[in-house]
């Protein structure tokens, strides 16, 4: 990075004379802001470790307790994974401990999901088409763009526990096909980070009870009286970018949502 990102503990970066003036905001938000910069533009990809607090303190020309905090913040956003003697980490959706942060359904009798074995995955439909308005909204897309739709059951112990309908960009996700879904065996999130450059890094949730409809009650294998829990999440990349609708609904006889609030 060039001089011109620089920070010094007693000055703010340069700002164009020509833009709103900012918010004042804490010199380690700033870090944060530069370090969020370098994993959005693929500086230090998923799974790569970063360079040292005293490496980073140099560049950005700051204390290394600030580049400290700003690092501490962003390991909390799981956005980066400290390891104890060897450095920090890009978090990556392949580790074990991240597969679930966006999946909340566990077991009643404890553990996560793993307990039950190996997800049996079906994809059911994956197809490109026109967004709706409603779809195009959510994605922060135009009415009539180009979208992927994909429709997926996962079932563990041989039951089908999770129906999901994904929308995802058809920009970014060019050439993702149903084959490629089938053959890729880890979590999706996973496949979208290591393929197509997407990280999925936060994710809004609205959850409700609802009642299935045909189509649901024959993939979920239950009646139409049964309820389901209904989530329906929007995840985000880095800049608060949409990248992926998804509506869930889960079987939870066995099963409950958990959530750890901090």
């Amino acid at each position: 990075m060039n001089n011109t990102s620089s920070v010094a503990d007693n000055s703010f970066p340069v700002a164009d004379a020509t833009a709103p003036t900012p918010a004042f905001s804490p010199l380690y938000q700033q870090i944060k802001g530069l370090i969020l910069q370098n994993l959005q533009s693929g500086e230090w990809k998923p799974g790569e470790s970063i360079p040292s607090e005293m490496e980073l303190a140099a560049r950005y020309r700051v204390s290394q307790g600030t580049v400290r905090k700003a690092i501490d913040e962003l390991a909390s956003d799981n956005l980066l994974i400290r390891r104890q003697g060897k450095g920090t980490f890009v978090a990556t959706h392949a580790e074990h401990h991240v597969q679930y942060r966006f999946l909340k359904l566990v077991p009643d009798r404890g553990g996560d999901l793993d307990t039950e074995g190996p997800a049996q995955r079906d994809i059911v439909d994956c197809k490109r088409l026109r967004a709706s308005a409603d779809i195009a909204r959510a994605l922060a897309l135009k009415t009539g763009d180009a979208v992927l739709q994909v429709r997926r059951v996962l079932s563990f112990a041989g039951i089908p526990t999770i129906l999901e309908d994904l929308w995802l960009p058809g920009g970014p996700f060019k050439g993702l096909t149903a084959e490629r879904l089938t053959d890729y065996h880890g979590p999706m999130y996973a496949l979208f980070e290591t393929e197509f450059g997407v990280r999925m890094v936060r994710a809004d949730e609205k959850i409700r009870a609802v009642l299935p409809d045909a189509t649901q009650s024959q993939l979920l294998k239950v009646d139409g009286g049964t309820p389901l829990l209904s989530v329906e999440r929007i995840a985000y990349t880095y800049n608060d970018s949409p990248m992926e609708l998804r509506r869930g609904f889960y079987r939870t006889e066995n099963h409950h949502y958990h959530n750890a609030l901090n």
